[in-house]
């Protein structure tokens, strides 16, 4: 099987990526390499992904670098790592199209910030994201 492609669709994500800290950001990108590219739609089956309507998906990391990795059954170098351990709670919002694609819209650290208004305004502001995005 295949892996999907990711696509980073525009600076939200980038900017919201790089605002975190080292470990988040390792996290994320082993999240999208090792399970959102594997599985593609296919989070949605799994506790990894929600679909929120209109061809808007949330992708839910919700575990440490080595739960990750294990469920990706690709355990080398990751438990040497200090921080390895540290559970997060990142959402990323994105669309599935064409051949195997994703496009990455916006994210966002639940972990600083669960309120459910803060949910809503981010799935809110992916949803502009997604629209215009759908237009283009």
């Amino acid at each position: 099987m295949s892996d999907w492609s990711v696509e980073i669709e525009n600076g939200e994500f980038s900017k919201f990526y790089l605002s975190l800290p080292e470990y988040e950001r390792v996290v994320i990108t082993s999240a999208i390499t090792q399970i959102l590219s594997k599985e593609g739609i296919g989070i949605c089956a799994s506790e990894w992904g929600k679909p929120l309507g209109g061809g808007l998906y949330e992708f839910r990391i919700g575990k440490s670098l080595n739960a990750i990795s294990q469920h990706a059954q690709k355990m080398s170098h990751i438990r040497t790592e200090p921080q390895a351990h540290i559970q997060v709670l990142i959402r990323i919002f994105c669309t599935f199209y064409g051949d195997k694609m994703i496009v990455i819209h916006h994210g966002y650290d639940k972990k600083r910030d669960p309120s459910h208004k803060r949910q809503q305004r981010e799935i809110a502001k992916a949803r502009k994201i997604h629209e215009r995005w759908k237009r283009s």
